[in-house]
């Protein structure tokens, strides 16, 4: 293994790497940083989150900046706020002894103003998603003449959220001789197109095979019906007394129900998706980094960019559509050279998906039986008496407190005590699960008929105005549109029409997308306004047609009694409503496994 300075790392950035920890380079940065650092070709780089990648182009940036001229020398572009703030702080680290050098994050949420005053005072290294970058060009405050290098991280990532159409538009306002290094996690047709526009002769490094998952990562699916879907969660939440990790959901409105039930249930989660205001979402993850909240429900677009580097555990609630997708959940485990776990909960008609996503991913999936009462309890109690084990103790601060407490227990022994404190933690977790039915597992034989049963592709693609095979959501009515992927239409887009053509402003609840055509929910009380609204209207120089889908209208959810029914297991059950509620002007900080609490982690 070689080290930063065989690689080629100035000293001065070795220094600064070598205090945050920094010992060896990793895979990716072996690769990488010695050809930034010696050639003069565009790099096209495939690696899974959390394998270093920023330090991977990073490092050589930072060693390539000329600190007298003042002025915009690379750009790197990528796809959330959360990431721009990341990989901003991760390039101030790096070059804490590289004087006058200045890195400037460039984000929509903020101030645009001190942006743009930072700007006028000069900044050698601008970080940036593509949206504020193209208010600061359209308000000619940023000038991108003198970039150099240009850096699309998590290219792919920026492609599904629709910056295609920026990315050309910035990509226009810099010099055609600039260098281009493009990262992704996996290369879907779309970033082949753009590797083929806009790079030249592009060297491709990859770490592992395309679209791998990370070996970091063990991966287990669980099969249940339909209805037991929340009540397995919860289980597997207990069966990890110590989890720290995101559950995946596909619709805003999915992801709210279910941390609601979570928190009711007296489990520390909280929500993240769209809905949120940034400044909520800024307070929910900043929870989450520091722990006081072991479990974030999360959508795919308000998790991307996240940058945590000790999850155990990616839950998915439910399988993306794009498989693609899949890679980047599982992906947020597993970093930084830890282990991690990514679990999908489904139900027999989504067997076949697992398959396909081994495919791409080149792993198997491992089928896990969902735990047990006992085995749940007995979990549980090892964690406790382990952390009873590793507890701190500070004896100054209790030790004018302990001789009346060895009075009061003077009267029992050791084993009464043992005792009485498993019987504290756990009566309540006893007594549910000793009452709690088991959690009934679909059938070899009812596996196998539904597998088979499973569309196909082409059967799914089928152009006609039927719902799909689905039924929306209670209260949300389906709708069917004559435009898909071969209209190059993802769900971004997608959203991105209703936002266009529909006045005001409307939840969009499921969406799957077709070859030809699409699906996608939204309230039963705005159907008609959406379908009068976007009806007739033109989408590159097609008329949309919209009409609600056959066999699409709300649907009742089965299981809900016996959902109130099994509430939390090791949770307190009498628990209200806790974790953040943003209706409320003096929102609970409170940790822990259970309401008042901190969080505990062996």
């Amino acid at each position: 293994m070689k080290t930063f300075e065989e690689l080629g790392v100035a000293a001065n950035i070795r220094k600064a790497i070598e205090e945050m920890g920094y010992e060896n380079p990793m895979p990716v940065q072996e690769e990488v940083i010695p050809y930034l650092l010696g050639e003069t070709n565009d790099v096209i780089a495939l690696a899974q989150t959390g394998t270093g990648k920023t330090a991977a182009f990073g490092l050589p940036l930072l060693q390539k900046t000329n600190t007298k001229e003042n002025v915009p020398q690379a750009l790197i572009l990528c796809p959330t706020r959360e990431l721009c703030l990341q990989i901003a702080s991760d390039l101030a680290d790096y070059s804490k002894y590289i004087e006058n050098l200045r890195v400037l994050p460039v984000y929509g949420g903020s101030s645009i103003e001190s942006q743009i005053k930072s700007l006028k005072r000069g900044v050698q290294i601008i970080v940036a998603t593509p949206g504020r970058l193209i208010d600061l060009i359209n308000r000619k405050t940023v000038d991108l003449a003198n970039v150099k290098n240009v850096v699309l991280d998590e290219a792919d990532e920026m492609l599904n959220m629709g910056f295609l159409d920026s990315i050309d538009e910035i990509l226009a306002r810099v010099p055609e001789d600039r260098l281009m290094l493009l990262f992704s996690a996996t290369m879907p047709k779309e970033v082949a197109k753009i590797t083929k526009k806009y790079m030249n002769s592009p060297k491709e490094i990859t770490i592992g095979r395309k679209n791998e998952g990370s070996n970091n990562v063990k991966h287990v699916y669980y099969m249940v019906h339909a209805k037991d879907k929340y009540l397995a969660l919860k289980r597997i939440a207990d069966y990890y007394p110590s989890i720290y990790g995101i559950i995946f959901c596909r619709t805003r409105r999915e992801t709210q129900e279910i941390a609601d039930k979570l928190i009711q249930d007296g489990y520390n989660a909280d929500a993240l998706h769209g809905d949120l205001s940034q400044a909520q979402r800024d307070y929910v993850m900043q929870k989450f980094r520091i722990h006081n909240i072991q479990l974030l429900v999360a959508t795919d677009v308000a998790a991307r960019g996240l940058d945590v580097d000790s999850l155990t555990h990616v839950i998915n609630y439910g399988l993306p559509d794009d498989i693609e997708s899949y890679t980047h959940r599982s992906g947020r485990t597993g970093r930084a050279g830890k282990t991690g776990t990514s679990i999908a909960i489904v139900h027999v008609k989504e067997k076949g998906k697992i398959r396909e996503i081994e495919k791409i991913i080149n792993k198997k999936f491992e089928q896990g039986t969902i735990p047990s009462g006992e085995a749940i309890c007995e979990k549980q109690l090892f964690s406790l008496v382990d952390r009873i084990e590793k507890v701190k103790v500070n004896e100054d601060e209790i030790s004018n407190l302990l001789p009346s407490v060895y009075r009061k227990l003077d009267w029992l022994e050791k084993e009464d005590i043992i005792k009485r404190v498993v019987a504290l933690e756990f009566n309540r977790l006893i007594d549910y699960y000793r009452d709690a039915q088991e959690i009934e597992s679909p059938s070899d034989r009812s596996s196998s008929r539904d597998d088979k049963s499973y569309p196909r592709r082409k059967d799914r693609d089928r152009n006609d105005r039927s719902s799909g095979g689905r039924t929306a959501e209670r209260g949300y009515s389906r709708l069917f549109i004559n435009v898909g992927r071969t209209d190059n239409v993802n769900p971004a887009t997608l959203m991105g029409l209703v936002n266009d053509f529909v006045p005001e402003k409307v939840n969009i609840g499921r969406i799957d997308i077709m070859q030809n055509f699409s699906f996608f929910e939204v309230p039963e009380k705005d159907a008609q306004k959406v379908i009068k609204s976007m009806s007739r209207q033109e989408q590159n120089g097609r008329r949309l047609s919209v009409e609600v889908a056959q066999g699409g209208g709300g649907s009742d959810r089965s299981g809900g009694d016996r959902n109130n029914r099994e509430r939390g297991g090791f949770r307190d059950r009498g628990a209200k409503r806790g974790g953040s509620d943003f209706k409320s002007s003096k929102p609970s900080d409170k940790g822990g496994h259970r309401k008042g609490r901190k969080p505990k982690f062996s």
